[in-house]
């Protein structure tokens, strides 16, 4: 008799479909809203994705999960009665709440401190604070999908739990140590992340998209391709890797897709028809680990006439020192083609940041050039143990990639169908702020911004705040300015500032409001105290799109 693991995780969801992905211990059928779906197995591991179809617009649907006809979810003891998918109305407005990094710590002390108090503190969960909030609201108040822009998982900082499974698989003195290992330890660390009931419920009713960042891999991921021929002579780094793409095309790519995508992807496909994909799968995962295969993790929702496309800004980055780039050619000509259309808004997710204060953005960009040689040899070998020390591996570290993307804004902003705003949405960085940019040359018809939120569960110590800070300072901006233009950096083309003048280094989430004609910006901040009940405090709010009312909407 099979039983549910993990989920359900209500994912895709538009004005006339849905799915809901679900991981069971046993072979099985699995249904909800009377549509079905056959569970598909991964090396002992049991998968099922439900498309239900033919949803009417703008409408509410309880649901439940059934195994084999046995109903799972919710248990006899949950707290409610039924999950909720509440299909798109594309005529009204809608709310996106999004943000990244999130550490599965306890809810508990020590875990729930502060840094000060104990180096084991994390502060309390802000997805749980806005879960335990949402539970207690009216469903027309909740926003209505949840994008995760990033470190999902952390595979290099582990719950105790999740210690205790591994010791007993293996020895903990010997690399990867406490880390995740491989595609089984990852299968624990997602359920060690996501079964925490209010996390699960938030999960079941709130529709998520999701991308990965370094954290879900390793720190550093593909900062530089002296990186990757490092990790590559590790011994443990293959079966990390390869278990790593097994896990997040599992776990959190396949919700990304739409059922439409989903017919039409060939690993689905061939996955669904094996006895056991596990071969399949790591195949698959070889070959992308190898680079024998290019896979496109990008992807893009829509939410009514305003559309979000999330880029890989990680796992397909060209390290190549001659011809580095954030996201392959071919990848950037897909984000492109879908980003161009008749929107009111576009949403671009990249899990770095693309904007960044001028001192870390100068320094990122010195350091690329140094680490090309601009400097000569000695320079170039003591700037790639910078780079590395303190991750500068965003955008500006991309310089080449960074220049594309202001020469397309350049033309997108523009153009006869520019939208009302193009705003981009980061985390990584563990601070939170907006800034809003100008185009260099004649005024540009969209409004530019970049939101980061970051971290929803893992806020800097008070050493890195401090050096976050200065970063954003004018003096130390203008002297790494001074150093990047002696390498032979370019001018960025764009400028930008904040709106604000604090920056936020709490545990945060945020949420883009949005009509056809307004925008709005909200954050919140998750302060320490009682995880019992945890609250959620705004700290920011600014309309960055305000025109007057279309009768249309």
């Amino acid at each position: 008799m099979a039983d549910l693991i993990l989920g359900p995780l209500l994912r895709y969801v538009d004005a006339k479909e849905a799915t809901l992905w679900v991981e069971t211990d046993a072979p099985c059928e699995v249904q909800a809203l009377g549509h079905r779906a056959r569970t598909f197995a991964v090396e002992g591991h049991h998968y099922a994705l439900v498309c239900i179809a033919d949803l009417e617009p703008a409408t509410r649907y309880e649901y439940t999960v059934e195994l084999d006809g046995r109903k799972v979810w919710p248990g006899p003891n949950a707290p409610f009665a039924a999950g909720l998918i509440r299909s798109f109305d594309e005529r009204r407005s809608f709310r996106l709440a999004f943000g990244s990094c999130r550490v599965a710590m306890p809810l508990a002390p020590p875990y729930t401190l502060t840094d000060a108090e104990t180096v084991l503190g994390y502060e309390i969960d802000a997805l749980y604070a806005l879960s335990r909030r949402l539970q207690s609201l009216p469903d027309e108040d909740w926003p209505h999908a949840l994008l995760l822009l990033g470190d999902q998982v952390y595979a290099d900082e582990v719950a105790p739990t999740l210690l205790e499974f591994m010791r007993a698989r293996r020895s903990l003195d010997k690399p990867p140590g406490k880390e995740i290992a491989d595609f089984e330890e990852y299968t624990r660390l997602y359920r060690e992340s996501w079964t925490q009931p209010d996390i699960r419920w938030l999960l079941a009713n709130l529709p998520s998209a999701m991308i990965f960042d370094d954290h879900d891999v390793n720190d550093d991921w593909n900062i530089s391709a002296a990186w990757a021929r490092d990790m590559q002579a590790e011994p443990w780094w293959r079966a990390r890797i390869v278990g790593a793409f097994m896990s997040y095309w599992l776990y959190q790519h396949l919700g990304n897709l739409s059922p439409r995508e989903l017919a039409q992807d060939d690993l689905y496909q061939a996955v669904h028809k094996a006895n056991d994909a596990g071969p399949l799968l790591r195949e698959f995962a070889e070959s992308l680990y190898e680079g024998k295969r290019v896979y496109r993790w990008s992807f893009y929702r829509d939410f009514g006439k305003s559309r979000l496309v999330v880029m890989d800004s990680r796992a397909g980055r060209v390290l190549e020192p001659e011809r580095r780039a954030m996201v392959s050619p071919e990848e950037w000509d897909w984000i492109r083609s879908h980003a161009e259309g008749e929107f009111d808004h576009l949403l671009l997710g990249t899990s770095v940041p693309l904007l960044m204060g001028q001192g870390i953005h100068y320094l990122e960009a010195w350091n690329e050039a140094l680490c090309r040689g601009a400097w000569g040899k000695w320079a170039a070998q003591k700037s790639e143990r910078i780079r590395r020390a303190i991750d500068l591996d965003h955008w500006p570290a991309f310089q080449c990639s960074f220049r594309d993307m202001v020469a397309w804004l350049q033309k997108l902003a523009r153009g006869a169908r520019a939208p009302a705003s193009i705003i981009f949405l980061s985390g990584d960085v563990h601070h939170t702020y907006l800034v809003e940019a100008r185009l260099a040359g004649e005024a540009a018809h969209s409004r530019l911004y970049q939101a980061v939120c970051s971290p929803y569960r893992n806020p800097l110590d008070k050493t890195m705040r401090r050096a976050m800070r200065s970063c954003w300072s004018r003096p130390l901006s203008a002297f790494v300015k001074g150093l990047a233009l002696l390498a032979g950096v370019k001018p960025p083309g764009i400028a930008w500032r904040r709106t604000h003048e604090k920056l936020w280094f709490d545990n945060v989430i945020s949420e883009l409001a949005f009509t056809r004609t307004h925008c709005r910006l909200k954050i919140e901040k998750c302060p320490p105290g009682d995880a019992q009940r945890p609250q959620l405090e705004e700290v920011y709010a600014c309309d960055l799109v305000e025109k007057p009312d279309d009768p249309r909407t």
